[in-house]
């Protein structure tokens, strides 16, 4: 007789057990209550979903071609799609990027998946900001790499602090997000890419450039991609997520025909293709609205936000809290005296109906304990005015007490 019992806890894969939890995810289950004040999401506005444009968009898919949306399809995405990102690119970018380098991805976070699966290998490096993307983070932890944090500046990534990780062993992956950058809202300046590029270019190594922000600038030209410095050293992600609405998981990877390769390989093992219907309502969509205006009603809305919060951590902060300026995107980091923990402040924040993110889950190696992200998309003015009233009359509470425990 069987006398073994049913364990699915021992039935786990080993590799497993190093990826994290979402951080984030934990931290909205407390904001469901209406009067919360969250500013810990980093959702887009809802306002700006163009619900009439994409039904328009959505009757005529249906009633031209429903069948043909209805049916399964081809992994590397519908081509017209990837036309006009290709187009797009070369328009507004001037980058070269030709619709076989395009793979449609359900979000890009499923691209930074397919490239953990394709290029990942346990105990390789995967170097990252340091404080990085926690999507990222996630994702490639399941592929078991050493990972290697990389302080961001004001001006970006630490070049001098990369090139010395590069000088002493060899590293995989350099994964980044230069624009507006999650969770820190810093951009790299022309001179840091340019840096980068220095640095890195000819290394056996791959560069990430995670871009789902780009289009979100608030003032001044667009920043040089670093996929024009290198090329097919670069695997570059975008998304419509941010710009039209992620309910459609709407994403792609660019990368050079040798890695395309092994991606769409990757991606047909994964899900066949990413969801038709949607892709065909979106290039509908895309082909018969103005998107730039559209991003531009995001913008000055995104814009107005964040000049509400950076001006109410000026006014209720104390000096000491030194606050990110974002040029565009979605986030302001905060950072405390190091003897300040934005847990503990988390915690009392929250019986004040006020919450963030701490900084804790963004660091790969440790660190974070007195940094902080927040988030303006979701938020008017007098919100924003409210909450970090509440947080500042909180901090000024907390910095004298957390000095004499320090």
């Amino acid at each position: 007789m069987n006398t073994a019992s049913f364990n699915p806890t021992s039935l786990f894969a080993e590799r497993m057990s190093g990826v994290p939890t979402s951080f984030i995810r934990e931290i909205l289950k407390t904001t469901v209550q209406p009067d919360i004040i969250s500013f810990a999401g980093g959702l887009p506005n809802p306002a700006f979903f163009p619900v009439e444009a994409f039904q328009t968009a959505a009757d005529t898919v249906f009633s031209q071609s429903g069948r043909t949306a209805l049916q399964y399809a081809t992994t590397e995405g519908y081509l017209p799609l990837r036309e006009y990102i290709a187009a797009r690119y070369k328009a507004t970018q001037g980058l070269d990027i030709k619709p076989e380098e395009i793979l449609i991805t359900s979000g890009s976070q499923q691209g930074i998946d397919l490239v953990g699966k394709v290029l990942v290998n346990p105990g390789d490096t995967i170097a990252l900001e340091k404080p990085g993307y926690l999507g990222a983070i996630q994702s490639f932890s399941v592929y078991q790499p050493n990972f290697h944090g990389v302080t961001l500046t004001n001006e970006g990534v630490d070049v001098d602090e990369l090139e010395a990780l590069y000088d002493k062993q060899a590293v995989k992956l350099f994964s980044a997000i230069p624009n507006f950058q999650n969770p820190t809202g810093i951009s790299y300046t022309e001179a840091t890419r340019l840096r980068v590029a220095e640095a890195l270019m000819g290394r056996n190594t791959l560069v990430i450039e995670d871009d789902p922000y780009g289009d979100l600038r608030f003032f001044g030209a667009r920043a040089k991609s670093l996929r024009a410095y290198f090329g097919d050293q670069c695997i570059l992600f975008g998304s419509f997520s941010k710009i039209a609405a992620p309910g459609f998981r709407l994403g792609w990877v660019v990368a050079a025909k040798p890695i395309m390769e092994k991606l769409i390989i990757a991606k047909q093992a994964t899900d066949l293709h990413t969801n038709f219907v949607g892709q065909r309502i979106m290039h509908e969509y895309l082909v018969n609205n103005d998107l730039d205006a559209h991003i531009q009603r995001i913008v000055a809305a995104y814009r107005s936000q964040c000049e509400a919060m950076t001006s109410a951590i000026s006014r209720y902060f104390p000096v000491e809290a030194v606050a990110t300026k974002p040029e565009g995107g979605m986030f302001v980091w905060i950072t405390m005296p190091e003897h300040f923990s934005t847990v503990k402040f988390f915690d009392e924040a929250i019986k004040q109906k006020v919450a963030f993110v701490p900084g804790v889950p963004f660091y790969v190696d440790g660190g974070g304990k007195n940094t902080m992200r927040l988030n303006y998309s979701c938020s008017d003015a007098a919100t924003i005015d409210e909450g970090i009233k509440r947080l500042g009359v909180l901090m000024h509470e907390m910095l004298p007490k957390a000095a004499i425990v320090g």
